[in-house]
Parts: C-alpha cells; sequence; structure tokens
C-alpha cells in the first residue's frame, strides 16, 4: 500500500523530508509547497514531484499524510489547515508558539482521528534508544546544546528552538514532578534569548542544568547522567554513549581506575548508528498503515513546551 504524502516548507530541514519520502518504498511524494516557489520547484525537480505554489493546492491534490517545516508561528494556522483536509501531520517542534494553539490542534486531530506526531528528532537517535534500555535512575544531568548563528528560526528563542530537544529527553528520563525553575538568558544577535542557562528540580530529588546557545563557535550536542553507581556520557551528534561505572571489592578490570577498593571501569556502549531523521519519518508512516499512536504525541510535546514557555517568562522578568 502507498501513502500519498506532501511536505510543506522544504527549506534548510524541510527538504530531507522531501527526500526521504522521495527514497522510501510504499510511498508517493505528491508535491511540496513553500513561500518561495522557485524554492519549491528546485526541490520538486530533485525529487521527481509537483511544486505547488499553495497548501490548498496541494491538499486538494490528495494527499493522505503531510510533514509541515514552516516556522513556529505558522504551525497552527498550517496545521489545521491540514488537519481540516483530513491529513495525517508530522509536525517539526515545537508544537507551537503557546499552550492554547497546542490544545486547539490535539483536539481536533482526535475529533479527526488523525495521527498527529510531533518531530522531537532526539527521541529517535539511536543512542536515546540505546539509553532506554539501560539501568537508569538520574540523580543529575547536565546537557549542552549548542552550535553557530543561523538566521533562520528567529521568531522564537534558543529555549524553544534548541533547548526544547533535551527538555523533553529529560522529561521523560526524570519521569517525576518538576518543582521548581531557575533561568538566566541572554539576547547576543537576536531579538529573543540567543544562550540560555536553566536548573531545574524534580520531586523526586534529581536536578537537571540545561544549557543552550546558539552563537558558539562549534556544534556540540551532549548530555551527562549522573546517579549513584554510574556516570553516562551521551553524544547525540557522533551517536556514542560511555558509562564509567563504580565497582566495589572486585580485582582491577582492564582499563578501571583504583580508589581504594572501589574502581571506575569505563565502558562503550555499542550503537547502529542511523539517520534519525528517517526513523522518525519511518514511524510516522507506520502509526499512519497501522493507525497506533506516535512515539512522541501532540501530548508529549505539549508537556516540552509548557516547560519551555516557563523557561522563557522567567528570563523575560530577569531582563
Amino acid at each position: 500500500m502507498s501513502i500519498r504524502v506532501g511536505v510543506v516548507g522544504v527549506g534548510s530541514l524541510g527538504q530531507y523530508h522531501a527526500k526521504i519520502y522521495h527514497e522510501l518504498p510504499n510511498t508517493d511524494l505528491i508535491g511540496v509547497v513553500d513561500n518561495s516557489m522557485s524554492r519549491a520547484t528546485e526541490i520538486a525537480s530533485l525529487y521527481h514531484t509537483q511544486a505547488y505554489e499553495t497548501l490548498a493546492d496541494l491538499l486538494q491534490a490528495g494527499v493522505e499524510a503531510i510533514s509541515i517545516v514552516v516556522p513556529t508561528s505558522d504551525h497552527f494556522r498550517v496545521t489545521m489547515q491540514c488537519f481540516e483536509a483530513n491529513c495525517h501531520v508530522l509536525l517539526e517542534k515545537p508544537i507551537a508558539m503557546n499552550l492554547e494553539e497546542a490544545d486547539y490542534m490535539i483536539q481536533l486531530a482526535e475529533r479527526k482521528q488523525r495521527i498527529f506526531q510531533i518531530g522531537h528528532i532526539e527521541r529517535f537517535n539511536r543512542v536515546i534508544q540505546v539509553l532506554r534500555e539501560l539501568d537508569t535512575y538520574p540523580q543529575f544531568i547536565e546537557s549542552h546544546r549548542l552550535g553557530p548563528f543561523s538566521p533562520r528560526n528567529l521568531d522564537i528563542g534558543v529555549v524553544l528552538d534548541l533547548m526544547i530537544h533535551d527538555i523533553d529527553i529529560i522529561l521523560e528520563l526524570v519521569d517525576a514532578k518538576i518543582t521548581h525553575i531557575d533561568a538566566v538568558g541572554l539576547s547576543v544577535l537576536s531579538p529573543t534569548e540567543d544562550i540560555a542557562n536553566v536548573r531545574i528540580q524534580f520531586e523526586n530529588g534529581c536536578i537537571a542544568n540545561l544549557t543552550a546557545s546558539r552563537i558558539s563557535s562549534e556544534k556540540i550536542r551532549k548530555i551527562r547522567i549522573f546517579q549513584g553507581n554510574a556516570y553516562l556520557s551521551i553524544d547525540y551528534l557522533n551517536q556514542e554513549i560511555v558509562i564509567h561505572r563504580k565497582i566495589l571489592n572486585e580485582p582491577l578490570k582492564p582499563q578501571g581506575i583504583q580508589f581504594g577498593n572501589i574502581q571506575i571501569v569505563r565502558e562503550q556502549i555499542p550503537v547502529l548508528k542511523s539517520n534519525a531523521l528517517q526513523l522518525e519519518i519511518k514511524d510516522f508512516l507506520d502509526c499512519v498503515l497501522n493507525n497506533r499512536s506516535p512515539i512522541v504525541t501532540g501530548k508529549h510535546a505539549k508537556e516540552a513546551l509548557a516547560v519551555a514557555l516557563q523557561i522563557v517568562e522567567l528570563i523575560q522578568k530577569r531582563k
């Protein structure tokens, strides 16, 4: 069975949605739409599909499922139009500019019985999939998501643009209520915050320290998890996991470091590297085919958005 798909927004990220749909079996890329017709035509020619002038034209072509990769300020309008046309939707993060918009979209998806998946892509990163299989009970988490400045996504600040990935992962890892948040941020090259540092305290005692920047000289995507018997270092970009375990009263192991009767042993966890976006899109199509709930639902994305908006509010109050 072939699914008729389309892409709205074929800029720096949307072009890869179109490429993956074009390459996957059992999908028929009906067409693409972009604010720039020349850009839409360019991408359409690359992937042997049709460039449409408007979203309405694409929807009338009979698409069943659609990727929405447009600025966050357009998420609500475009998504609602797609649901009204009875399309299943894969929407890039963050879900919306505010919680009210998120609620409307979630409710309409439920009423229309459409799949509504949000593009929190790190959920599909192999390192996170492997991490779920490990014995973890985080007591302290430190994340860094840094990168050079880019003129895209300037309708939102670095918290909604980058940090929300780590918020989503940490909420899944900790699975406890938040009791307190401290946040500081600074605008450097845009009207919104370009760098932010956040400290989140959870009801179970875990503390997470998050840093995000879009004005850094190098690209870093790392998260470190500390717990009583181990320290886990996860590199999203290189898809690597290293665990330093604490072992008591055992003979010294290879690569072990001894401290009295305690030794610290380093272990590299095997990770089968893969394309997270491709896994995300495959999961979306499987949800459509088998009518199952996505790994990242609208409700999951709304939870991450609620925390991110609280952080943004705290940063703005400090200003």
